[in-house]
This record gives C-alpha cells, structure tokens and sequence, in this order.
C-alpha cells in the first residue's frame, strides 16, 4: 500500500518532490553532448560536497556496496594487507568483502557502541615495518549503531607511524548530511551512495579517487570490469560512459548537488545536527539510552536506541509499520533485538521528526514499555523552539 507517512529508516531516505521529478525523465541519448551536460556538473557537484579539490569522482549504477568493491578492487591485489575495525554490521560487511577478495586483513575488534580505535590503528600501523597494510578501512558513520567515527584521528594515526598505506572511507550514511574534508583528512578513496544525503532513489555509488589512489590502479590485480574506473575515466573526457548510464539518477544527482550547496553546507550540517538533537532529547525523555557510548559518536543521522534488557526492540518496529504505517529501523547483527532505529538524515525537518517521536512513543506505549505519551515529543519541541529562539535573537 502507498504511504504518504514520511520514512524514518537511515536510508533510503524521503525525496523531495522536486529531485524525484528530476530523476523521473524522459529517454535521453547518453552518448548525444547532451548527457555531458548532466554528467560534468553532477561531478562537480560531487566535489564540493565532499570538499575535495583534486580528486577523481566516479558515478557507477551500484550502491554503496559497490563503492566498496570499486576501491578495493581498483587499488589492491590479492593477498595484500588491510587494516579494519569491525564495531558494527557496516564495518563487519567491508571486512567480509576484503576476505571474499583475498586479501589479507587484521582486525582491530570494538564493543558495538564505540568508535573507531584510531590508537590501536597506530599500533599496528607502527608495528608494520615492511608495510605490508595497503589500505586502512574506517566507516565514518557506522549506521547499526548510530555511532560517527573521528576520520582526522585516523588519518594522524596513519602520518605517526609514517605509514604510506591508503586510507579509504565508508561515508554512505555520513556524506552529504555531516561534514566530510576528504583533502584535509587525507582521504584518499571516499564512498557513499544515492539514496541518503543526497535524497535520491538507489542506485548510485559514488565513489571519489586522490591522485594516489588513481596511481594505485596501474599495478592493482583483483579483477574488476563493470566497477573499472580507467575505463570510466576514459570515457569521462568526452562526457561518455563505458556502458548505459543512469541518467534519470544522474540528473537528479545533478539538481541534488545544487540544492545542498545552495542551502549552505554548514547550514545542512547544522540541520541535520539539529534534528538530531531534538530526537537524543526525546530519548532522555523516554528513560531510554542511545547505543552510542558517549556523546563525542552520537552520529547526526541516525539514532540506536535501546531497550531494556528483555525485551525484543525489533516489537517496536513491526508495531509501529503494522498500526501506524510508519517505517523506524531494526536493529543488525550484535544489536539485533536490542536496539531499534530513527533515522534522521536527509530530506527531514523538525515539523517531520516530531511525527517520527509521536508515532515512536504510541507503539512503546502500545507494547506496555511505560512511556509516557507526549514525553519525547515535548522534550523535542523545547530543543527546537529553543534553537530556533538562538537563531531568530542572532538574525535580529
């Protein structure tokens, strides 16, 4: 059945009208000058969001997933080294795939609910003489947990040991909705995908490239075809494609860019920094604890919230989907049945995430957890009347 109840899932995420429009359109020849037209400012689009000035962006029909398997691929050979934390299910994924792909990877284990260990990456950075580690994996924003990892740390723990090995990182829940400095933290591959910050459907990995990152691709050997980025480069130059593009998701990817810059992109960080504020409040309110360990991870686009021990969180979810036809997340892998999660990325204003808290306190009401109707919501509604006071009194 059709919805008209906004998503609060940590993606997909809701369309604004204006970009599912721009994505749904006529047939277009891919290979006339007037797909370049679309291309070329999608790409540059691309590059301001993530701020980067010199790296290479490619745009692959895939998902984050597949901006995974196009960095690993295009960089590394098999049995080369890697360096990964696994403290949640999007971290455990990437370390999945690196093992599928042959390569040979250290596993730095965290409880999920912390960070990134940066200190222990130093460690084993340092301790690798003859550098044998050729990438360093980090998910900025580890969406099982609602947890936002230090990505500078990781890059100072990588200049300490004097380590040259590439540091790519997973920013699909993070990129377009936080603040991601690729060329000040040293980025050299960046992935995220379409269908959270940017407000698009799927079906988009984007992927970004540093020069060296780009040099590593002459000598990687893991074999790649579809997700080749010398063959999209090439093909680059004359505004092409090496295959059939997406250009309805390029098109709105295009609009998408412009819409985020010409908001202001601390002014997106701030919203979305905002809305996640009221939702931490309405959890105080509630009793409830977020799985974030401490403050300094809570992420800005998505919420873990626990419940207490004994009851299966994933209730919430199936209650409030089956009665009130809204959509909140379930909780992954170690956090499955102990968490459930509001995701509050993309196109979401305050007005829309008290709906979410509204209709997330009627069905814990409903399941008996004690919560007491109109708890969250109040708490929410003083956080955001009392930023937009600090706003107005700073205009005026």
């Amino acid at each position: 059945m059709y919805s008209q109840n906004p998503v609060f899932i940590p993606g997909p995420t809701n369309m604004p009208e204006i970009l599912r429009k721009a994505a749904d359109m006529p047939t277009l020849d891919h290979r006339s000058p007037l797909f370049g037209q679309i291309l070329r400012p999608a790409l540059s689009g691309v590059k301001k969001i993530l701020k980067t000035e010199d790296a290479e962006i490619f745009l692959f029909p895939s998902t984050g997933t597949g901006g995974w398997e196009t960095a690993l691929t295009n960089t590394l050979n098999a049995g080369d080294g890697v360096l990964a934390a696994r403290y949640g299910m999007f971290s455990h994924r990437w370390i999945d795939m690196c093992r599928r792909h042959g390569l040979n990877v250290q596993v730095v284990e965290a409880p999920w609910g912390s960070g990134l260990p940066a200190d222990r990456y130093e460690e084993f950075l340092t301790a690798d003489k003859e550098h044998r580690i050729k990438a360093v994996l980090a998910t900025h924003n580890e969406t099982a947990t609602g947890v936002r990892s230090d990505i500078a740390a990781v890059r100072k723990a990588l200049d300490a040991a004097r380590h040259p090995a590439m540091l790519m990182v997973d920013g699909v829940s993070s990129i377009a909705s936080m603040d991601f400095r690729m060329d000040e933290w040293g980025v050299d591959i960046a992935v995220t995908g379409s269908q959270k910050g940017f407000m698009l459907p799927a079906g988009l990995a984007i992927v970004a490239f540093s020069a060296k990152a780009m040099e590593a691709t002459a000598a990687a050997g893991l074999p790649r075809t579809f997700f080749d980025v010398r063959d999209m480069a090439r093909n680059y130059v004359n505004g092409g494609y090496p295959y059939t593009p997406a250009v309805g998701l390029l098109n709105g990817l295009k609009l998408s860019t412009e819409l985020l810059l010409a908001e202001g992109l601390d002014n997106v960080f701030a919203r979305h920094r905002r809305i996640a504020s009221g939702i931490r409040a309405a959890v105080k309110a509630w009793g409830l604890e977020l799985c974030a360990q401490s403050e300094d991870l809570y992420s800005d686009t998505v919420s873990a919230i626990r419940t207490p021990d004994g009851f299966n969180a994933s209730d919430i979810v199936s209650h409030a989907a089956r009665k009130y036809d809204i959509a909140f997340g379930v909780g992954l892998g170690d956090v499955a049945g102990k968490v459930f999660r509001i995701g509050h990325l993309g196109s979401l204003t305050d007005v829309m995430a008290l709906s979410g808290i509204a209709a997330a306190e009627m069905a814990m009401a409903d399941l008996g957890l004690g919560i007491k109707l109109g708890s969250g919501v109040a708490a929410a509604q003083e956080y955001y009347r009392g930023a937009d006071a600090a706003q107005i009194r700073a205009a005026a």
